[in-house]
């Protein structure tokens, strides 16, 4: 049976998820392009495989189905003409490629095959592939300058190395899907991918938007169900002021949420979403960096009487048990001791995923943050990320749940 899909927490019982095993997009980072990538270093790639398989068969075992970012995109393609069109559109960039080789690699592409096409679209293509693919030789390579002045081993179509984070380009919230805008240039393309595959996938056909943003920034690692009707959203490096006002506004507009906590974070790479400091583990609980535990803040805004009202900045903990509706909100951090939680924050130590209430994936080296989360009463299902880290990302930022259970009510605490 196919579960409904949805989701209205962090911490209902998944059904199913979207990840991407991270494939050749990957091979393409350099130490001389991985931080325009936005990677932190090279990674071993085959190992990242390794890892992100074991992440996979963990899920599958908890009675999680898992789908595959490629496959939705190759079985969207080859289901739909206009899939196609949407995804070599977005890829072509004629203010980059000029008009005579844009026109050139959009015929080319539109002559390949669907999971030729989802390879190129991810993985990114140079402009020798690009000759080579054509079999044509350079000098009759047709009349562009832009081909002639770059080297072979240059991009005509960007690698996108950043699919792995399938979190941040759209959400559940509800029974309708989010499609965010992200920050960066890198990233940019990922959203198109995203929509397509809700567009025209089958297993997708008949859902509802639930927010579409074109403009103001707002990325799904910064996005936090707390609970049923509660929404808290990062405002830092990737999510900005008005994309999180356009985002709560919207989910009033729809009955998708009655308070959204925006949640100011540092503009830094270690803490370049909500969810690198914070992560939900059960239905009142979460884990969370000590350094930020007491100086975190919150704006709630509320919709009142078809009103809309904000308050605050206030306590972020407090201002979410009240949201809530529970009297506090139990916190674990990640150590005792402030090198042992820096280290382990950048380690994403509290980048933890939920597969159930008190039920949690995190990565295995984040050792004193696993143990306080277990002495606390949460399972923690440890998995290898030595090469899936390195773009700065956990468990959560790998997956998008799909479906959920609905999450059972927080009990009140005094």
């Amino acid at each position: 049976m196919t579960p409904q899909l949805g989701a209205d927490s962090e911490v209902g019982t998944l059904r199913t998820v979207i990840l991407h095993r991270p494939g050749d997009e990957l091979r393409r980072l350099t130490p001389r392009n991985n931080d325009q990538l936005l990677f932190d270093g090279v990674p071993w790639v085959d190992r990242a495989q390794e890892e992100h398989d074991a992440f996979a068969e963990l899920l599958r075992s908890r009675g999680v189905e898992v789908l595959l970012l490629g496959d939705l995109l190759t079985e969207a393609m080859t289901a739909s003409g206009a899939a196609r069109m949407q995804g070599i559109s977005a890829a072509v960039n004629e203010r980059r490629l000029g008009r005579a080789l844009a026109g050139d690699l959009a015929a080319h592409l539109r002559g390949v095959p669907a999971p030729e096409l989802t390879s190129i679209l991810m993985a990114g293509m140079t402009f020798d592939e690009l000759l080579a693919a054509e079999q044509v030789e350079p000098e009759a390579s047709g009349a562009s300058l832009v081909r002639r002045m770059h080297h072979g081993a240059d991009f005509v179509i960007d690698p996108l190395p950043n699919l792995l984070f399938t979190r941040d380009s759209s959400f559940w919230i509800g029974n309708r899907v989010a499609i965010t805008s992200l920050a960066l240039p890198a990233r940019l393309r990922e959203t198109t991918l995203t929509d397509l595959i809700y567009a025209f996938h089958p297993r997708f056909r008949g859902i509802r938007r639930a927010y579409e943003s074109r403009t103001a920034p707002v990325e799904g690692g910064d996005v936090l169900l707390l609970s049923p009707g509660v929404v808290a959203v990062g405002v830092g490096e990737r999510t900005t002021p008005a994309g999180a006002e356009a985002l709560a506004r919207s989910l009033f507009d729809d009955d998708l949420a009655h308070t959204v906590l925006v949640v100011p974070i540092a503009q830094e790479r270690a803490s370049m979403h909500l969810d690198t400091v914070c992560t939900m583990v059960d239905v009142d609980a979460v884990v969370m960096y000590p350094a930020i535990q007491h100086s975190l803040s919150a704006f709630t805004i509320r919709r009142e009487n078809g009103t809309v009202t904000i308050r605050g900045a206030d306590p972020f903990l407090d201002a979410a048990a009240d949201a809530m509706g529970i009297g506090k909100l139990r916190v674990i951090d990640t150590g005792l001791d402030h090198v042992t939680a820096e280290r382990e924050q950048w380690d994403d130590g509290n980048n933890t995923l939920a597969l159930a209430p008190g039920v949690v994936v995190a990565y295995e080296r984040n050792v004193e943050t696993n143990a306080r989360l277990e002495a606390s009463g949460i399972e923690v299902l440890r998995i290898s990320g030595s090469e899936l880290g390195s773009g700065r990302g956990g468990p959560r930022c790998m997956s998008c749940p799909v479906a959920r259970d609905s999450a059972a009510s927080p009990p009140v605490r005094a």
